[in-house]
């Protein structure tokens, strides 16, 4: 089932593709609106720092003036690794939405399900597998380009 937040992650994460940095995409949404986005940027800019979802959640704070995202949700196209379910975590981020799931790197549910683990401060809910198969096909395409 498509849903409109997605392809809009989607976007993001076509942008990372077409710079050749790993395509994944995120955007964050408050009230039914988007009000950040972000794509990978560690190659552009060579800092580890720099996924898809630290770049939004970078964003959503200066477009709020706060840290706290307690009323936003992230729509993210691959499941999140263990320093992006942290600044998730640290944002208090209502809701994460994500696509394909990565079981080597993903840390959301796939390794520990560090966002429903009991020692962390916040908790948000999770949705996992949000238009999947289209998420992993960009990521899959861009691999097989690469190799």
């Amino acid at each position: 089932m498509q849903n409109p937040f997605m392809e809009e992650a989607l976007l993001e994460a076509r942008k990372a593709y077409n710079a050749g940095e790993i395509p994944v995409g995120a955007v964050i949404v408050k009230n039914g609106e988007i009000i950040a986005r972000g794509h990978n940027l560690r190659e552009q800019e060579q800092n580890a720092l720099l996924h898809a979802e630290t770049v939004a959640i970078d964003q959503a704070c200066k477009v709020l003036g706060s840290w706290r995202l307690s009323d936003c949700d992230i729509y993210v196209t691959l499941e999140p690794c263990a320093m992006c379910c942290g600044a998730i975590a640290q944002a208090k981020l209502r809701r994460v939405y994500f696509g394909a799931y990565d079981p080597k790197g993903g840390f959301a549910v796939s390794n520990s399900g560090l966002l429903s683990h009991p020692g962390l401060m916040h908790q948000p809910e999770c949705y996992c597998g949000i238009m999947e198969d289209t998420c992993g096909e960009l990521l899959r395409s861009f691999f097989q380009t690469i190799r």
